[in-house]
């Protein structure tokens, strides 16, 4: 059983809790029916604890309250048609969304960016049925405003932007998919991403609870501002940049990744998943190339399977927010992690290591570091094929080590 922190949008005062864990319309682009529509002319393959913290995140064996993150419409892997619009994409011409309601969109066409401009409280479902859209230098889909856009695959579809992108106004549209609202994917089949910048990226919250993504990105292929959040789905990402990258300039104490599940395979130049505060994931399965593993400042593994070839550091805590001090917890799962030689460190944390649960296998020159103490409680520790109960510091694939991570040793 594990306990977990319910997160909320400010993450500024926490509580860490115990946790079990038809009929449709027509649109042509001459006319609508039942929605505002505008148009114009414009690869890669523990322990038990609860307690209340404020202001400053405090993190042992806690951590996001999944219960909380998804609806059920976000988990519904297919959109309520019952009273839809049917669009059609054609060459050089965009589509303005600016009502709440479900739109399934098809066809192929270049040059062509849909709009979502709708009211704050409004819900946007698009859903993707078979759409094929080439930019030059613009999103594939931009939404400006909204509550909430759900983009529901129905139909394997692709978006791909060529060439460099070009601002709106002040803003760097800097995505195949860009959204300025909350964004929500899921669905049944396969979205196809190609990018020369960002594959998609939600300035406010990105989920994800199902379907197939293939995201190629010459900078990141999933990025969020306050967090991205996914529950289920299968990925393969080839990333220059970062796989996942979660950040928030004005507040550190956002920009967190949770995972509960989904198949991943993931290709960085960089760091595979990256959060600004915190990344916990409970479930999935994960393989991973790239320069780092996975980086936050507070890293909570609950279960899973994670294997990582890594250049540089394996899993690393890093102090990049304020609200954590740099942690990394392992309470399940199998993680298997195998570093490249020279100066590289399997497990890196800029403070704490505790492991409570799981099997950890590490294979490097340097397989642990850590700048605070290491905490043995539970699990199966494998150093280079050797199984052991202590947590060597910076020694080179052997045991113990001037800050030695004893049982129990806090």
């Amino acid at each position: 059983m594990m306990n977990k922190v319910k997160a909320n949008k400010k993450l500024n005062h926490i509580t860490t809790t115990i946790l079990t864990l038809s009929a449709c319309s027509l649109l042509t682009l001459s006319g609508c029916s039942n929605a505002s529509l505008i148009t114009d002319n414009t690869s890669i393959p523990g322990t038990t604890v609860t307690k209340t913290v404020s202001n400053t995140i405090a993190l042992a064996s806690g951590g996001v309250d999944a219960s909380s993150l998804f609806s059920n419409r976000d988990l519904s892997q297919t959109a309520d048609l019952s009273d839809c619009t049917y669009l059609t994409v054609a060459d050089g011409t965009a589509l303005h969304v600016t009502k709440s309601g479900v739109y399934v969109i098809s066809g192929a066409a270049k040059n062509v960016t849909i709009y979502v401009e709708a009211d704050s409280e409004d819900k946007v479902q698009l859903v993707l049925d078979g759409l094929s859209i080439t930019n030059d230098d613009f999103p594939c889909i931009y939404v400006k405003t909204a509550d909430k856009v759900f983009v529901t695959t129905s139909s394997d579809s692709t978006l791909s932007v060529i060439g460099s992108f070009k601002k709106d106004g002040d803003v760097n549209t800097d995505g195949v998919i860009f959204s300025r609202s909350d964004l929500v994917l899921n669905g049944t089949a396969t979205l196809t991403v190609s990018s020369t910048d960002n594959g998609i990226v939600g300035k406010d919250d990105l989920k994800v609870t199902g379907g197939t993504y293939k995201v190629t990105a010459s900078s990141k292929a999933f990025e969020a501002n306050d967090s991205i959040q996914i529950s289920d789905g299968i990925f393969y990402l080839k990333a220059g940049t970062d796989g996942l990258h979660a950040e928030n300039d004005d507040d550190d104490s956002l920009g967190y990744i949770f995972i509960g599940g989904g198949i991943f395979e993931i290709h960085a130049g960089d760091d595979a998943i990256h959060a600004t505060s915190l990344l916990q994931i409970d479930d999935g399965e994960f393989s991973i190339t790239a320069a780092e593993g996975l980086e936050a400042t507070y890293i909570q593994i609950n279960g899973g399977t994670v294997t990582i070839q890594a250049s540089d550091d394996g899993i690393n805590a890093a102090r990049k927010s304020n609200s954590y001090t740099p942690t990394i917890e392992f309470n399940g799962g199998t993680i298997n992690i195998t570093m490249g030689a020279g100066d590289t460190d399997g497990v890196d944390s800029n403070g704490d290591i505790i492991v409570n649960g799981g099997t950890i296998s590490v294979n490097g020159n340097s397989t642990f570091d850590y700048d605070g103490t290491a905490t043995y409680n539970g699990g199966t520790i494998i150093i280079n094929g050797q199984e052991t109960t202590t947590i060597p510091n910076q020694m080179m694939g052997g045991f113990g080590g001037n800050k030695g991570g004893g049982k129990g040793r806090h």
